[in-house]
């Protein structure tokens, strides 16, 4: 198995086909297609279907992806080091993030460590379940994750650095009552709420409310949440959301309220312990400084006016 072999087969995977990843790689066709047949009968098993004009994973494929990742990062990080005096002048952070954590305090995170790093690129790509982050960090596909859930995250393999604890508000219409302060569960009562799917934290929320006897009408169910806000701005119906969404919702015009008695999304960064590239592991490190600030803090959860932003 060689370097080359793993780029072509990760270049066909992250193309989509053939074409467009010979391409990229500046290769002719015949000789990818030739280097991935070759590549093949080296492994005995196929990696690629052929179906129509296009390919789709092959179980080994799928299994090879995660871990081809991890190698051609090693190699990246080995040259970068070489080439770089491990100075960071340059390389990539692969990262997955939940939306919500993905506000903030992902953005506060990265525009420290960009202040340091400039020339760093980074890699988000989007996860919507605690299970879908770590899975993603454990098979390699990506190196660091942000994630939420509603319990403090535990994961033995994995380091995991707490950031911080986030209460759940209720976001109105720009028409939707006062701005600030609290609103009591029982106080829902006759809202239109839109909801993420079950599963998720503020769903539990709403499901408890109902279970409570109030009565709330469940508007949209709607599985991506950064489509939520917009449907709240345009009067479609109010929202129970994490506290980061708070300053992105009152620049749009929205009403933010805390909702008591509390819940919290506990949010954290996880990473592989060993082999991380220098620039994911400068990451980690201002990922811990930020976790270590709002500990000392001890306050759970920000509104707008804090001097940092809300959190994510």
């Amino acid at each position: 198995m060689e370097v080359r072999q793993l780029k072509f087969f990760l270049a066909v995977v992250d193309h989509g086909g053939f074409s467009k990843a010979a391409e990229e790689l500046m290769v002719a066709q015949p000789s990818l297609s030739q280097a991935i047949a070759g590549f093949e009968r080296e492994l005995a098993m196929p990696l690629f279907h052929r179906v129509n004009r296009g390919v789709v994973l092959s179980d080994a494929g799928r299994a090879l992806v995660g871990p081809a990742r991890v190698v051609l990062r090693d190699i990246d990080e080995a040259r970068e080091a070489m080439n770089e005096l491990r100075q960071l002048r340059g390389g990539r952070v692969d990262l997955i993030t939940m939306p919500s954590p993905g506000m903030e305090p992902l953005t506060t995170i990265l525009t420290t460590f960009a202040q340091s790093h400039p020339h760093v690129t980074i890699n988000s790509q989007a996860g919507f379940t605690p299970e879908e982050i770590i899975r993603s960090v454990r098979s390699g596909s990506s190196e660091i994750g942000i994630l939420g859930s509603p319990e403090p995250v535990l994961a033995a393999d994995l380091a995991v650095v707490p950031l911080e604890s986030q209460a759940l508000v209720l976001i109105s219409g720009p028409d939707g009552g006062p701005d600030g302060g609290v609103v009591h569960r029982h106080e829902l009562s006759g809202s239109r709420l839109i909801v993420s799917q079950r599963g998720s934290l503020m769903r539990a929320l709403v499901d408890e409310v109902l279970a409570e006897g109030v009565q709330v009408t469940i508007a949209a169910e709607i599985a991506h949440r950064t489509s939520i806000l917009p449907m709240v701005i345009n009067g479609f119906g109010q929202a129970v959301m994490p506290s980061a969404w708070t300053r992105t919702a009152r620049r749009s015009g929205a009403r933010v309220q805390r909702i008591v008695p509390e819940s919290y999304l506990h949010v954290a960064a996880v990473s592989r312990r060993i082999h991380l590239t220098a620039p994911a592991s400068a990451l980690m490190d201002v990922a811990r400084a930020y976790g270590a600030q709002s500990a000392v803090a001890d306050v759970p959860v920000r509104t707008s006016s804090d001097s940092r932003s809300p959190g994510g």
